[in-house]
Parts: C-alpha cells; structure tokens; sequence
C-alpha cells in the first residue's frame, strides 16, 4: 500500500466537517456528510468503478470481475457523532477503499479472475447521533429493519431520513450488490490494544444492547408563581431517573454491565415554565442478555415507585435490541493468521460497541478487526489513532479482503 496517498486521503476527509479541537461534525444526511459522500463517489468514478445508492442512502463502490458472482463487502461509515472524532467510521472506509485499489492493482498484475466481487460501502446513519436507532442502513440492508419505517423516523427537528436524504442528493433507487461476506477495520474505542501493545484485535463476539425511550409526563406550570408543593415537575423527575440509570450497574459485578443516558429532550424548554414533558434514552450493555434484563427490570420498578412520589406520568418503551453475535472462528483465526504474517501483535477480544459488522454477520460470514485507539477514547474531539496503526490496518485489510474474494469464508456462507 501506497502509506502516503492513504494518510493524505484520510486527513483530507477529516478536514471535512472539522470542528477547533480537531474533531468532526458530519450527522447523517447533513451538507458535510454529502461532501464525504460525494469525495467517495469520486474516488471510485476516478477508478473507473462502478457506484450506487440504494434507497436508504447505502453508499456502494462496485469491482466486477465475474459479472454472476456475489460480492465481498469492505467498509463502515463516513458519519460522525455531533463533535465527534474523526476516526470512528470514517477510518473504516478510507481503509477499504484504499485496500480496493491495491487488490485491482494485485489482480491485474497476476491476471487471474477472484470467485467473488468486490464492493466498498458506507453504511448509512451507523452512528444514529441525528436519527435513532443507529447501525440504520446496515440493518435495511440486513432486513432486520424495515425500510419504509427507518425512512419515516424524524430528527430532533422533525425532519425525516427520507427528506434530509433527498435534501443531499442521496435519497437513492439503485439495488445493492448481494454480499458473499463482510469485513470491517475499526479504532477499537477502548484501551485494551494500547495497553497491551498489540496492533490488531480480532473480534469474536459483541455485546447484548438494549435501549429504553423513557417519557415523563408532568405539568407545566409558572416557576415563580407555582408553590413547590404543587409542582409535578417532569426535569426533576428526570434528574432522579437519570441517576437510577447509572447507579443500576452497582447491583452487578463490576464492569459486567455499562448503562447510560444520552439523550434527554425537554418541553417547554422556558426559563420560566416548569418543565411538561421529558425524554430519555437509556442505554444497557453487558455482555449476558440476563444481566441486561435484570437491570431494565429493577429500573422499571424503581420507575414505577418514582412516578408515584412524584405525581408524574412515566411511559418506557423497548427499543434497539441486540441480541450478543458471535463472529465466524475461521474469520478470527484468518485475522490471526494474516497479522502474524504482517509482524503485527494480535489478541482476540469483544465489542460493547455496535457495528455494521453487527447487523452484516446476521446474514453473511462477517470479520470484525481493530487497530489501538489512543487513551481509548472515542465519540468526542479528542479521539486519536497514530498514523503508524492506521496503515498497519490497511496492510491487514487489504490481505484479509484478498482471501475473502477468493473465497476464505465460503463453508460459513
């Protein structure tokens, strides 16, 4: 691989949507994630592939050897949390599409012909900062959402995935290439590979992740003029349940589960009302669905107590569930291998954190990989990955996608 071409594409994309503190802000179907959409397109028109959206707004770079076979898919996502870093996602498909060019290139020189095509994406909405529930257009594509539904659901300003997407130009109709396999590299988001100086993880498995929509319905009412005593104030309710979302992981051993509150919504939002109606979302990760179940239990019934003390009205809905995935063994012992022949320190390991790779291994054999993340920090400005892992990365993807398109994996299809 071309080290230099690589990183001066990767920076160039970080400039896009760049925020002070060398961060990015690039929400799903935003005017800065139409540009990175459009510089992908780009990048593989200039190559002379094939490009695609379907109509979820995937984004899909197509290399056709064999016009009747399937195609291996490469990638993640190009959008980004709100001040979110300028790895997560973004370093995936920067990645494949510079390991594309070096398997053209490869298979040119040899002239041979691969059992199955090859194709970059960048999945739509992964991050689900603007639109809930994330990992969106990997999930359509994997028919574990409904498409009709995902285009319908409204950003905090009421706007829909179908409008924000026909406002960039990405609301598209073509038909996505069916996948033989998937392979995602990804900064791993925790310290782990930092720590222990390895340059690869090989995913095996993911985390159990449920999500709850938490709705407390007060009464608006004059703050200076309303008695304290007549108050059913929504936002205090709020703060205590919020409190019970983090201190619910106490209850279990420690760092068996994660939870929290990411999203808090409130109306009328006046300094001088006292608040009507607010909304959460609540978070729970653990890597045993039981423990995920036991906590969401005792916080309903603390939710449940809290309404009545407070004389609010406490409405929870499920959504988001996803159940734990295991990845393919030969695809964590080809990662093995394939880093050991590269001289790079692997180690297996899970993911809290969703991925597309997530919602792809739910239909075809899937390869989950990491490279080190800096302090282990991620979705904020201060996210960093070095140079140095990131095109070791690409070295390993680009061995890994030249397996896979002849054929490593087939047995797990």
């Amino acid at each position: 691989m071309n080290a230099e071409n690589f990183l001066k594409d990767f920076h160039h994309v970080a400039s896009i949507g760049a925020t002070p503190n060398h961060g990015v802000d690039r929400q799903a179907a935003t005017p800065e994630d139409r540009r990175t959409r459009d510089w992908f397109r780009t990048f593989a028109t200039e190559r002379g592939w094939e490009t695609r959206v379907d109509a979820i707004g995937n984004q899909f770079a197509l290399i056709t050897w064999r016009k009747d076979a399937k195609y291996v898919v490469v990638g993640s996502h190009l959008d980004s949390q709100p001040l979110g870093g300028r790895f997560d996602g973004a370093y995936g498909v920067l990645a494949a599409l510079h390991a594309a060019e070096q398997l053209v290139k490869r298979l040119d020189n040899c002239g041979e012909l691969p059992m199955f095509n090859l194709a970059v994406v960048n999945w739509f909405n992964e991050e689900g900062g603007r639109f809930a529930p994330s990992i969106m257009g990997s999930s359509v594509y994997a028919g574990i959402m409904d498409r009709g539904e995902m285009l319908q659901v409204r950003d905090l300003e009421g706007t829909t995935v179908a409008e924000a997407l026909g406002s960039i130009g990405y609301l598209g109709s073509d038909t996505p290439p069916e996948a033989a396999s998937y392979a995602e590299i990804h900064i791993e988001q925790g310290r782990i590979l930092e720590r222990e100086g390895l340059q690869i993880g090989a995913v095996d498995s993911s985390w159990y992740t449920q999500k709850l929509d938490i709705e407390i319905l007060g009464e608006q009412s004059h703050t200076g003029a309303t008695a304290m005593a007549d108050r059913r104030d929504a936002l205090v309710t709020a703060s205590k349940v919020i409190l019970m979302v983090h201190d619910v992981v106490d209850d279990f051993e420690p760092e068996a589960i994660v939870s929290s509150v990411g999203r808090m919504t409130l109306e009328p939002n006046s300094p001088i009302v006292v608040p009507r109606r607010v909304q959460l979302v609540a978070d729970l990760r653990s890597n045993s669905p039981e423990i995920v179940k036991a906590a969401r239990s005792s916080l309903l019934k603390q939710l449940s107590n809290l309404s009545d003390e407070h004389q609010v009205e406490i409405n929870v809905r499920d959504f988001d569930i996803r159940e734990n995935q295991y990845y393919p063994e030969s695809g964590v012992e080809l990662t093995e291998k394939l880093a050991a022949n590269l001289g790079l320190g692997v180690r297996r390991m899970q993911t809290m954190a969703g991925h597309d790779s997530v919602a792809l291994n739910r239909i075809v054999p899937s390869v989950m990989v990491f490279i080190p993340s800096v302090d282990g920090v991620s979705h904020c400005e201060r996210e960093f990955t070095t140079d140095e892992d990131m095109t070791a990365g690409v070295d390993l993807l680009t061995e890994l996608s030249w397996e896979l398109i002849h054929g490593a994996l087939v047995a797990d299809g």
